[in-house]
């Protein structure tokens, strides 16, 4: 069921852009929460961001003492002690963690020398590379990995602009890096949003992008095959790893696109003037949880979750927090979704502030 989600009231006073914001902000009504939520793993000492689910595994990436590394823990028990894969020298970043079924994780790391995709397997200490000689000669610099729940076709997004790929393979090792930036990958392509600022224009039909439009890569582990998608990023593998869900930017707008794995059945999911980001299917493979801004006009900082039926088409709305940016979600299970949130501890559905933290929400 859906619940009223905000209300704003205005005065008949003209006031500047700046006194409109503050007006708004005081005067929202804090909305009650559409489905239960609740945080499920929160450290003041960390910045937790984008889990990643498979059989009984979640993954999440963090930043920690200015370094990145990824950790794998029990789906039963995300606060116990869990097997990492931290920096093995200076300098080294390890990010994008991904979980397989069978314990394996996957993750993007800059040891190489330039940015390589890699999974660790579950049982001794073995790295198994993914993608073929182009992402270790630095021709392509993975960002945004997933993978199948078996881990036999992996995706991944890279930009073959020249003055992104300086950009991202700075960003990647940065560990002073702005918090906010971290939790919002998909903004390293859109040069209104790439860097963090007190003001964004918004994600919106019409909006000028500079940047040229990152391409998606599909790695078959069993064929060694590597295919190319032109102007899509944001990619997510069907658990069947027979589809493959995507961004797609036309005119600064952002929409969700699906097609199988062999190219056939080109699909547009989504189309609406503000933007949808970060898809990921659902453990059936019935449906697609997303971010989005449509609420909030384009917003950039203000995003929520949203689910789409792949039987009907039909999009609900699963979280509505009050100027929180909910990002990276993950189905735990076919009912409930994990994600990563700027939300305050005390007061969720009312305050945001700097920290990343999990929480989870019941999608029933």
């Amino acid at each position: 069921m859906h619940k009223p989600w905000a209300v704003l009231m205005l005065t008949g006073i003209a006031f500047t852009s700046l006194g409109q914001d503050v007006l708004a902000q005081t005067q929202q009504k804090v909305p009650e929460a559409i489905y239960p939520i609740h945080s499920v793993l929160e450290d003041k000492k960390r910045e937790i961001v984008y889990p990643s689910v498979a059989g009984n595994f979640v993954v999440y990436s963090q930043r920690k003492n200015n370094e990145f590394s990824v950790v794998r823990v029990s789906k039963g028990d995300l606060n116990a002690d869990g097997r990492s894969i931290a920096a093995a020298q200076p300098h080294e970043a390890i990010r994008y963690g991904v979980a397989v079924q069978d314990g394996s994780i996957g993750y993007i790391s800059n040891r190489m020398g330039p940015i390589s995709a890699w999974m660790r397997q579950a049982e001794g200490d073995g790295h198994i590379a993914i993608g073929n000689i182009s992402t270790f000669t630095g021709a392509l610099m993975p960002a945004n990995l997933k993978a199948s729940g078996n881990g036999e076709v992996w995706v991944f997004d890279s930009s073959l602009e020249k003055t992104r790929r300086a950009r991202v393979l700075d960003d990647f090792k940065d560990g002073f890096k702005q918090p906010e930036l971290m939790g919002q990958t998909w903004r390293m392509y859109h040069s209104e949003a790439w860097r963090y600022k007190q003001g964004y224009k918004s994600t919106e039909s019409g909006t000028k992008n500079k940047f040229q439009s990152p391409s998606l890569f599909l790695f078959d582990r069993k064929s060694s095959q590597l295919m190319m998608i032109p102007n899509a990023f944001n990619g997510a593998i069907s658990p069947d790893g027979k589809r493959v869900v995507f961004v797609r930017e036309t005119s600064g707008n952002y929409d969700l696109w699906m097609q199988n794995v062999d190219g056939s059945d080109l699909t547009q999911l989504t189309s609406n003037r503000f933007g949808d980001f970060e898809p990921v299917f659902s453990p059936d493979g019935n449906r697609i949880a997303f971010i989005s801004n449509r609420d909030t006009k384009g917003n950039v900082r203000e995003t929520s979750i949203y689910v789409i039926s792949l039987k009907n088409g039909q999009i609900d709305r699963v979280t509505n927090a009050l100027r929180a940016t909910d990002g990276g979600p993950a189905w735990k299970d076919n009912r409930s979704i994990l994600f990563h949130s700027n939300r305050d501890l005390k007061k969720p559905q009312a305050r945001a502030g700097e920290k990343w933290n999990l929480w989870e929400v019941e999608y029933q």
